[in-house]
């Protein structure tokens, strides 16, 4: 198996930090994702300190952050959606679908 993996270009490391870091290996960048649960935020540009409802909204898998400065991190919040130009924010997996 493990050479098989490697033969795609998969490394096992990756498929383990990955799976340590509570990042689901169907979800990736480009994907487009609808929020399936009520999320409320404050910083949507414009509703600016006002609760903002985001259930139902569409957005783009721009990055899933699985690490910083080159050291691996589990991220409270790890993927993150741009839902326009001006609006991005960091949900995590068990609040976006797929579509």
């Amino acid at each position: 198996m493990t050479l098989s993996l490697l033969k795609r270009g998969i490394s096992v490391e990756t498929l383990v930090e990955q799976s340590k870091l509570g990042v689901s290996a169907v979800m990736k960048v480009g994907d487009r994702v609808r929020i399936k649960e009520s999320v409320v935020v404050y910083h949507h540009p414009e509703h600016r300190g006002q609760a903002f409802d985001l259930k139902g909204t569409e957005g783009e898998i721009t990055n899933i952050v699985t690490e910083w400065h080159g050291r691996p991190v589990s991220a409270n919040l790890p993927v993150l959606i741009q839902f326009s130009k001006k609006f991005k924010a960091h949900l995590r997996e068990n609040e976006i679908e797929i579509i």
